[in-house]
């Protein structure tokens, strides 16, 4: 009975230096929490084997709201359709009325853009300001994302503790584990920062898995890093591949390099034999398909969001012959028939 009574006695003085007594204790418990790993996640280390090669698609809902999908994608047309300072009051203020009410309805495109623009604002310009930036509105959109398993939440999440914001714990150790997470899951994002990690550690091989991780997803900068890889080892062929493919993802990068190559002189990187092989792949002068892709360049500088699968049919690689076009358009697949998907 002593011992029950001095047990008793020992919680009851836990409880009250936890609450009052030793605020230090407390606060080293919540640190401790704050810093915990998520259940099933794990510390990422360059030592362990290459994550899964996961795809993003596969862990998003299979159903999608036609008409919420309609509201968030008419206004992001209009947020791609012009650059930042040259949107109308009017127009922002439609953006984000309308991306907010299609998140509210559910859809998770929305959702992400409603983020971005938590974290940086809307209207750059008195004229046209909308939103001041609230980075812990967007940590909580993300952090929404997160719990249902969606790799891009993870990842943002995953951005916020390695920078600390939005009321975020800076904490790196816990970042790079929803780095780990977000990749495993097929973020092309986080595929991509575990690459430069293995770069950095000089496992060259499990770099460029992540990377063709990205790349079979549609990632852009991973055609870019792709084709500058295959320039640097002289596979001047395959270089141009994955550049033109990055084209058709999305990446302005992708489309200055073709650009370049239909230069005179194929730009100030080639040289020598490097021109004789060229020459050989029917790469020459051409300001036919110089003057298009720096069309394609322009245009997604303005909207990284375009995606030109018709590429090869309007800009096809020589030898073929180059087709008419009457613009950019011409490389932009329509959106298909039926009911959207992720």
């Amino acid at each position: 009975m002593k011992i029950l009574r001095r047990s008793w006695v020992l919680l009851v003085l836990l409880f009250a230096m936890l609450t009052a007594g030793a605020p230090f204790i407390r606060d080293y418990l919540q640190e401790r929490a704050l810093h915990a790993l998520p259940y099933g996640f794990k510390k990422f280390s360059l030592t362990d084997p290459l994550p899964l090669c996961g795809r993003w698609k596969e862990h998003m809902p299979s159903a999608r709201d036609p008409a919420a999908y309609r509201l968030y994608i008419e206004a992001r047309k209009v947020w791609r359709s012009k650059i930042g300072w040259q949107l109308s009051h009017a127009e922002t203020t439609r953006i984000l009325a309308d991306v907010s009410k299609a998140a509210e309805l559910g859809d998770w495109g929305a959702r992400g853009l409603l983020a971005h623009f938590y974290l940086y604002g809307l209207g750059v310009l008195p004229s046209n300001h909308v939103l001041d930036a609230v980075p812990e509105k967007g940590v909580e959109i993300a952090r929404m994302a997160a719990s249902a398993g969606q790799p891009w939440g993870l990842f943002d999440l995953g951005v916020a503790y390695e920078h600390g914001y939005g009321g975020a714990v800076q904490d790196k150790d816990l970042a790079w584990a929803y780095f780990l997470r977000a990749a495993e899951l097929g973020s092309p994002e986080a595929q991509m920062t575990l690459a430069s990690a293995y770069l950095d550690a000089r496992r060259l091989d499990d770099e460029e898995t992540m990377v063709q991780c990205a790349y079979r997803q549609g990632h852009g900068p991973a055609a870019y890093n792709l084709g500058i890889g295959a320039e640097v080892k002289k596979r001047y062929e395959e270089a141009i591949k994955f550049h033109q493919e990055g084209v058709k993802f999305g990446s302005k990068d992708c489309a200055a390099s073709l650009e370049l190559l239909f230069t005179d002189r194929y730009g100030p990187r080639v040289k020598g034999d490097e021109k004789a092989e060229l020459k050989r792949l029917g790469i020459r002068d051409d300001p036919e398909r110089k003057s298009r892709y720096n069309a394609i360049y322009d245009a997604l500088v303005i909207n990284p969001d375009l995606r030109l699968k018709r590429l090869d049919q309007v800009l096809p690689l020589p030898p073929a012959k180059l087709p008419k076009w009457s613009g950019v358009e011409d490389a932009v697949e329509p959106e298909p028939d039926g009911p959207p998907t992720y």
